[in-house]
């Protein structure tokens, strides 16, 4: 099994469908979980740590667990069949046995960002549905990048974007004009 992290929720381009992306500690594979627009507003709640003034289900949830005396372990992603992803919470009873029981995915990341108990995944599953990341290429790539632009004033980048910031059509003549403290001689 392999311990994730939830690494952002983002929105499916094509059908704005809330997406909970979640990472392996090396930060080598991520998995996407399509989640409803609901269980996405809930797991942002519990990310951020904000309390309603009455209680979500999931808190509901966990209110109930603490006075049925069941310490919330962990999660486990299980499996994934026909593209739908299986989850169980694992709960520890007063005499340390533990209890697993059947939820979607979306419910068990919801009460784990909530509990802060640990999410973790089948390795299978991650190997069936992760999305290979190079997270160390990405920082290169943006180092490369913050290089590249240290030394470039903003009138040069927009110069060198060839963005006209006349709005009648025309030519500017002088990026001073537009933003002053910039020199357009500087930096060419």
């Amino acid at each position: 099994m392999v311990e994730m992290e939830i690494t952002g929720i983002i929105l499916d381009a094509a059908s704005y469908q809330p997406i909970v992306l979640l990472r392996d500690p090396g930060g080598r594979r991520q998995v996407p979980i399509w989640v409803d627009k609901v269980q996405a507003h809930s797991i942002i709640f519990g990310l951020k740590g904000l309390h309603p003034p009455r209680p979500m289900t999931h808190d509901l949830m966990l209110n109930l667990f603490q006075v049925a005396e069941l310490e919330f372990d962990r999660i486990i992603i299980s499996s994934i069949q026909d593209s739908t992803f299986h989850a169980e919470l694992r709960l520890r009873r007063q005499d340390q046995t533990m209890v697993s029981l059947d939820c979607r995915p979306s419910d068990a990341i919801a009460l784990a960002v909530r509990s802060k108990a640990s999410i973790w995944m089948v390795e299978e599953v991650v190997s069936d549905a992760s999305i290979p990341v190079d997270a160390e290429a990405d920082a290169v790539d943006m180092e490369a990048f913050h290089k590249a632009i240290a030394d470039i004033s903003p009138a040069e980048l927009i110069r060198r974007s060839g963005v006209n910031l006349d709005s009648s059509g025309g030519t500017t003549d002088s990026w001073d004009d537009h933003c002053p403290g910039e020199s357009s001689e500087s930096g060419s």
